[in-house]
């Protein structure tokens, strides 16, 4: 996609075009990762149509939100990652990437040694192994899924343990599937059949989708997901986007000081209960 023009929005600076490695330095990559990419991108919005239509919903429910179904507005993202051993970092921990939920609506990693270290987390907190096996991607629901379908979908927490000292480095590329910058965020209309699953499910469970994704604190999904990069690398939002990084730090101290209220209300109510348990 090509670089936002003046008086664009200010989310439109997420855009930009890719800078690749010279074909004659590794000949073939860029036409093998553009395939790849594409056919990703297409698997990735067949697949949100099975999410849609197992939650209650028409197939093509998400098709909004990357203005139809050929995603002409989408902007995929994908990274070639490696983690080097801890034998190669010097003092180095054993945390490769610290626990953390992806963004928008779905994410698709593909395992390419067969290091162990990827875990995601389950409904009890629990941190579960997500070994690599042939022929398969792992799949992530993001942040945005979670809150445009009210919390039916639930966002997945999952972390990264580096390698252990010997075993070589491990590589992984994960393809997050783009939505359109200037969609606005939308209640969906979930039935009542699978919210009452959730419910059922989740108990009184509050999701934890950052502020970031909040649907009434912004219009175009495209300030959210400005917002959440900037929040993710405070470095570079001091310097390019310090207004912005004031603002998430103010909402972040806001919704602690809400957090802290709401278990104090909790803890209230639970020493009225055993009090009047006491009396009986």
């Amino acid at each position: 996609m090509p670089a936002p023009k003046p008086g664009d929005p200010i989310y439109r600076n997420l855009i930009g075009p890719n800078i690749w490695v010279k074909e004659e330095i590794l000949p073939g990559f860029r036409a093998t990762f553009e395939q790849y990419m594409k056919e990703m991108g297409e698997m990735s919005i067949f697949f949100t149509s099975l999410i849609a239509e197992a939650i209650g919903l028409p197939a093509d429910a998400f098709d909004k939100y990357w203005e139809g179904v050929k995603g002409d507005k989408q902007q995929h993202k994908l990274k070639i990652v490696k983690y080097p051993d801890l034998g190669e970092l010097a003092g180095g921990t054993g945390q490769g990437v610290g626990p953390h939920k992806d963004s928008m609506l779905s994410s698709y990693l593909l395992q390419v040694t067969p290091h162990r270290g990827l875990q995601v987390q389950n409904s009890l907190g629990e941190w579960v192994d997500c070994p690599p096996i042939d022929g398969t991607l792992v799949v992530a629901i993001g942040q945005g899924m979670e809150a445009i379908t009210q919390g039916v979908c639930t966002s997945t927490t999952h972390r990264v343990l580096s390698p252990a000292p010997g075993s070589g480095a491990r590589f992984s590329i994960p393809f997050f599937q783009g939505v359109s910058h200037d969609a606005t965020f939308e209640d969906m209309a979930i039935p009542e059949s699978s919210l009452a699953l959730k419910r059922q499910i989740a108990g009184d469970r509050k999701d934890s989708i950052e502020f970031t994704f909040k649907k009434d604190r912004f219009k175009h999904l495209g300030e959210a997901m400005l917002l959440n990069r900037v929040k993710s690398h405070p470095d570079v939002g001091e310097k390019y986007y310090p207004d912005l990084l004031a603002l998430i730090r103010e909402r972040e101290r806001q919704d602690a000081e809400e957090l802290e209220r709401q278990k104090q209300a909790r803890d209230e109510l639970r020493g009225n209960v055993s009090q009047e348990i006491g009396v009986h």
